[in-house]
């Protein structure tokens, strides 16, 4: 499934570039939970199959918005009017990383992919929509809640410069966790029974 990816990719691009652009975390959230119930509404209307955990769905869906809309504030504070500029920049870089892993599983390495807060997204919100849960994927909903935390800490105290060590600590630390405490790989799908002619 590719819905994960997409909404992940979706939410930290509107997120993170409307929190930075406007300057206010609360635009970056709202943006991006309007963006979300948008394309879940789409992929129903195109014949995905209801939520099987819409708790869990929302749950990781407000998780991300918040997270990624974060560090679109501290692009803000950081870089005034150019703080969009570097948005724009990290989400083409952690989606095209995102797309690569989805198009060629593999190809990456696991330590890269426990890196990105883009990856973490995308974990959280497949795990809820294959019928597995949020709390499948703990580490990843956890690691986002605390790279929030931790980003909104150096934005409210910039321009100090520690808080800085914070967070990218906290980065590397909630990164491993999601890299020893993989979420489980999503169910397979298993496709139609071959009919007799098929086999013939």
């Amino acid at each position: 499934m590719v819905g994960g990816p997409i909404l992940a990719v979706g939410l930290m691009g509107i997120g993170m570039i409307a929190a930075a652009a406007a300057g206010r975390l609360l635009a970056g959230i709202v943006l991006a939970l309007l963006a979300a119930c948008c394309l879940i509404a789409l992929a129903l209307v195109l014949g995905l199959p209801s939520l099987p955990h819409p708790a869990s769905s929302a749950l990781a869906v407000i998780v991300a918005s918040i997270s990624f809309a974060a560090r679109g504030a501290l692009f803000a504070r950081s870089a005034a009017d150019k703080g969009w500029l570097i948005a724009v920049g990290v989400v083409a870089g952690e989606a095209a990383i995102v797309a690569t892993a989805l198009a060629k599983p593999g190809s990456l390495p696991d330590w890269l992919l426990a890196l990105l807060p883009a990856q973490w997204a995308s974990t959280a919100i497949q795990t809820s929509l294959t019928g597995t849960g949020t709390l499948a994927a703990s580490s990843a909903l956890l690691a986002l809640a605390g790279t929030a935390a931790a980003t909104l800490m150096v934005e409210r105290l910039w321009p100090r410069r520690w808080p800085y060590l914070v967070m990218f600590t906290a980065w590397i630390a909630l990164s491993a966790l999601v890299w020893t405490r993989p979420a489980p790989p999503a169910p397979h799908i298993a496709g139609p029974a071959p009919t007799l002619s098929e086999d013939r």
